[in-house]
Parts: C-alpha cells; sequence; structure tokens
C-alpha cells in the first residue's frame, strides 16, 4: 500500500481524492493545505494564473518531498496535487493534505511540503493582469 499520492494535472484538482487517500484508522490528525488563485498581487488585480511544468522533473521532486516528509516527520500518509495550465480566480492549484497520529507532525508536514514545493519543484507561475503578464519565482 502506498503512502504518498503524487500528481500534476491539467484536471481540476479533487480535495476529496487527497483526503481520502490519507485518511487511516491509526491517525489522529489530517492536516490540509489548499492554494487558491487569488485576485491581487503587488498591489495589481490579477486576472488569471498560467501554471507551467517540466512534469517527469515536477514529478520526481514532489515524491522526494514526500519521501523526506515521511522519514522526517513519522507522518503516515501524504498527497501531493498540483495543477498545470490556466486556472481563474478561485481555482485550487495546489492541494497537500497529510496524515499523522499526532497532529503537530500532520501540521509541521504540511507547511514544509508547501515551502519546499514551491523551492524546488519546477512549476513555474505567470500572473496576468489586466495591463500585462509577468513569470513569478521562475525558479529552480
Amino acid at each position: 500500500m502506498s503512502k504518498t499520492s503524487i500528481k500534476i494535472s491539467s484536471e481540476v484538482l479533487n480535495l476529496q481524492e487527497c483526503y481520502d487517500f490519507v485518511a487511516d484508522p491509526s491517525c489522529g490528525g489530517i492536516a490540509v493545505f489548499v492554494g487558491t488563485v487569488r485576485n491581487a498581487t503587488q498591489n495589481k488585480e490579477v486576472t488569471q494564473l498560467d501554471f507551467s511544468t517540466y512534469k517527469p522533473m515536477a514529478l520526481k521532486e514532489m515524491q522526494k518531498i514526500a519521501d523526506r516528509i515521511l522519514k522526517k516527520f513519522g507522518i503516515t500518509k501524504i498527497a501531493i496535487h498540483h495543477a498545470e495550465g490556466l486556472l481563474k480566480i478561485s481555482d485550487v492549484p495546489v492541494i497537500i493534505t497529510v496524515s499523522s497520529p499526532h497532529r503537530k507532525a500532520a501540521f509541521d508536514a504540511c507547511q514544509y511540503a508547501i515551502d519546499t514545493l514551491k523551492e524546488t519543484v519546477p512549476i513555474w507561475k505567470k500572473e496576468y493582469f489586466s495591463d500585462g503578464e509577468v513569470w513569478v519565482n521562475a525558479h529552480p
């Protein structure tokens, strides 16, 4: 039985799928992070976002993060799902769910997952405004 669910999809992400994957009777806590597209950044109105990936490497890096979290935080299961393509305001580009016997490990692991994903996974975001567009966090 797998302890990780890693996905990059152009389809709408499914929170219930991620939650169901990590749910386990041995766990007293499930932490959930749902990233949403907001309508403003740096005092500019955002109209949409476009996420691009180098999918083979991104999936590999996401799996590395999940494997590291399993060891480092002693969690039971983790799901990391990310969207690619054009997303509108209020759409969901990322969902992370983590289950653990104790809540603190679940919260810590969830935060570590999103922070590390944003720093190391080759997923790039282009923000669109009414007066132009800009690539954001063009790394790694």
